[in-house]
C-alpha cells in the first residue's frame, strides 16, 4: 500500500511525520546524534536491512536531517553527519525516552537506559509545557487556532 503524503498538510504533526514518521527514521537520528557515522554503523547498531537503511538514509539527507560529508578520518567513505534540522529533533527523543522509559512503556523494575545530564549524571527533569507568560500549561489548557482562511 502506497503512503499518503502528508506534505500540503496545514498540521504541523502531520507534515513533520511526513518527513520522519516511521521509527526506522527517528532511531538512525537518535544514533546520529550520539556519534554514529557510516552506514555499517547503523547497519550494525539498529538491525535493519540494508535496502530499508538506505532509503530512510536518502531521505533524511534530501530532507536536510543529515548531510554526507568525507569521512572524517580520510577514508574512502562518507559519513552521515547530523545538521541544525537533527539537533531540532532533540526534544522530541526526550520527550518520547521521557513517555516511554518513565510513564507508560518501560515496566517498574526493568532495566532501560535513561539519558541524564553529562555534567552531573542526574537524569533530566521531566519536559514542560508553558505559556509565554512562563504557566505550565497541559493539553487542556491549549486548542488548536484555524487560520480564517482555512478551508
Amino acid at each position: 500500500m502506497k503512503r499518503k503524503s502528508l506534505q500540503g498538510d496545514m498540521c504541523p504533526i502531520a507534515r513533520s511525520l511526513d518527513v520522519i514518521g516511521d521509527w526506522w527514521s527517528l532511531l538512525i537520528v537518535r544514533d546520529a546524534l550520539i556519534g554514529t557515522r557510516r552506514f555499517s554503523q547503523f547497519q550494525k547498531n539498529l538491525g535493519v536491512a540494508k535496502n530499508i537503511l538506505t532509503v530512510r538514509l536518502r531521505t533524511l539527507v534530501t530532507e536536510g536531517i543529515l548531510e554526507m560529508k568525507p569521512a572524517a578520518d580520510g577514508g574512502a567513505y562518507q559519513d552521515y553527519v547530523p545538521t541544525a534540522k537533527a539537533r531540532g529533533l532533540f526534544p522530541v527523543l526526550v520527550a518520547l525516552r521521557q513517555w516511554g522509559g518513565e510513564e507508560f512503556v518501560i515496566q517498574p523494575g526493568e532495566n532501560f537506559t535513561p539519558l541524564v545530564d553529562r555534567k552531573d549524571g542526574l537524569p533530566l527533569r521531566k519536559l514542560e509545557i508553558r505559556a509565554q507568560d512562563g504557566r505550565l500549561l497541559n493539553q487542556a489548557d491549549t486548542k488548536v487556532a484555524i487560520p480564517a482562511s482555512a478551508p
